[in-house]
């Protein structure tokens, strides 16, 4: 699994000019699920973020987590984090995983950061979303579920 964080200090996602979610402070998510990842990849994916400590404290050091600083996320489902665009000038997506198998996941990831007392919004899974933010910092991180090169 892949993972692009941004902090923000609010978000949101609209499906064909409906909300589906939205947030103040916390994480807006996006959230790449390849072919060879299971729920080991969601609990050790889960677990980072929502103790990742990025937010500041009152000596304005990056030193808070998203739950100390009771924040919300946005998570947004992105195959697109798995377009490999070494070859060509078009990406290839082989590496993501199948829908079907995608969409589990993502549930899951849902379920399991809901299940650590986060408020969770999503987009629509699948659907041709707009995201919209105001990136605080601003504050952008890259996590791997498994090592890669």
């Amino acid at each position: 699994m892949r993972a692009v964080i941004q902090r923000v200090s609010k978000g949101r996602v609209t499906v064909k000019g409906r909300e589906t979610g939205s947030i103040g402070k916390g994480f807006v998510v996006l959230l790449g699920i390849s072919g060879d990842d299971a729920l080991e990849d969601v609990e050790y994916l889960a677990d980072k973020i929502v103790n990742l400590r990025v937010f500041e404290d009152s000596e304005g050091k990056m030193n808070l987590s998203i739950k100390d600083v009771g924040g919300d996320l946005l998570v947004i489902s992105q195959f697109t984090l798995y377009g490999d665009c070494r070859k060509g000038r078009r990406p290839s997506f082989t590496d993501a995983a199948p829908p079907d198998m995608a969409e589990e996941l993502y549930e899951e990831f849902v379920k399991e950061c809901r299940q650590k007392d986060v408020r969770v919004e999503t987009g629509q899974f699948q659907a041709h979303m707009e995201v919209e933010l105001i990136n605080d910092g601003p504050v952008t991180l890259i996590i791997h579920s498994k090592r890669e090169a």
